[in-house]
């Protein structure tokens, strides 16, 4: 682990992270943000897997691995995510939430 730091702290942290994310997914008007949100909510997910890992089992590498797993899902979610705002900001000149919802039809 990190000298001088302690698993409570990283995991107080790596909350807080989380609940950043969750509060912008929620209150967020622009589909960039919300996907930024998505993003930290992954990354904070992927530092608890890390730092769980680490602390149980030092010489295990299963929690790194299933890391970059998650890491790799999250890259292509928002190549997906980034290719279908594009699409939606050329057909409407817009990237708000409300705006869609004139694609519905």
């Amino acid at each position: 682990m990190i000298p001088g730091v302690s698993i409570t702290e990283i995991l107080t942290l790596t909350s807080i992270l989380f609940f950043i994310g969750v509060y912008g997914f929620i209150t967020r008007k622009n589909l960039v943000s919300i996907l930024i949100s998505v993003e930290l909510i992954l990354n904070s997910s992927v530092i608890n897997f890390v730092v769980i890992n680490k602390y149980l089992y030092p010489e295990m590498l299963q929690g790194m691995v299933y890391s970059i797993f998650i890491i790799a899902v999250a890259a292509a979610e928002t190549a997906l995510a980034v290719a279908i705002i594009i699409n939606i900001y050329r057909r409407l000149s817009s990237v708000e939430v409300k705006e869609t919802e004139t694609m519905k039809y």
